[in-house]
């Protein structure tokens, strides 16, 4: 579905991503995962066109997306949960959800009752300013308000970040449950556990660089995956 062939950023003189390829087949799960710094956020906002990169090429769907505006790539079913959420603090739940769809010319009732079924407690709170809500609340609104572009591919960027463990489950559990339902998903992720027993794929960035991929369980079970990010001596 997504294919990134020798992507490169710069950050004013800095090389942030140096030439990474990677492939996202449709209805799977992949991750990025790695240290901070390491490139993981940075090729996401190059997917979504946030940050222009400096050469490479991304295709979507067969069809180059490279150099488009986010607004082009929006509509063409790629959206982005972005780290810290974001979500607008001052207007309602409902209202965060519809400005997800702002620029559907549909009946969106379906899909918000398919986000209200996935997550009972923004349904609860619907008529509740978005920023009275917990993290974990914020999360699924963030999440819920990128499911109602009706996206084919969500990019989630550290969507544990600042939760408790109990709501990372939570969280989780929401991932492989859309997942489930058809949608195609990358997630960058700091919380390497969680993230590789979800994914089918799993890449392993490195100060701007690929340098390990494997199943989700493979490199799960790999030494020097332990060591580095799963807090396990070799």
């Amino acid at each position: 579905m997504l294919k990134v062939n020798d992507l490169k950023v710069n950050y004013g003189g800095i090389e942030a991503v140096k030439g990474i390829s990677f492939e996202v087949p449709e209805k799977s799960i992949v991750t990025l995962i790695g240290a901070n710094g390491a490139g993981k956020s940075t090729t996401l906002r190059s997917i979504v066109s946030l940050v222009k990169p400096a050469s490479g090429s991304i295709e979507f769907m067969g069809q180059s997306i490279t150099g488009l505006d986010t607004n082009e790539i929006v509509e063409k079913g790629i959206t982005l949960v972005p780290e810290g959420r974001r979500i607008f603090p001052d207007l309602t739940v409902l209202e965060n959800l519809k400005i997800g769809a702002y620029r559907r010319k549909d009946d969106i009732t379906e899909d918000l009752n398919w986000v209200y079924d996935l997550f009972p407690r923004l349904k609860e709170r619907s008529w509740q300013a978005g920023g009275t809500l917990s993290g974990g609340e914020q999360q699924m609104l963030a999440i819920g308000r990128a499911l109602m572009s009706k996206p084919k591919l969500i990019m989630m960027d550290e969507p544990s970040l600042g939760l408790a463990p109990i709501i990372v489950q939570g969280v989780f559990d929401i991932i492989r449950e859309i997942n489930k339902q058809g949608m195609t998903i990358l997630l960058v992720e700091q919380n390497a556990h969680m993230a590789l027993h979800a994914a089918d794929t799993a890449y392993v960035m490195e100060t701007g660089s690929i340098t390990m991929t494997g199943t989700g369980k493979e490199l799960a079970e790999n030494e020097d995956v332990k060591a580095a990010y799963l807090g396990k001596a070799k």
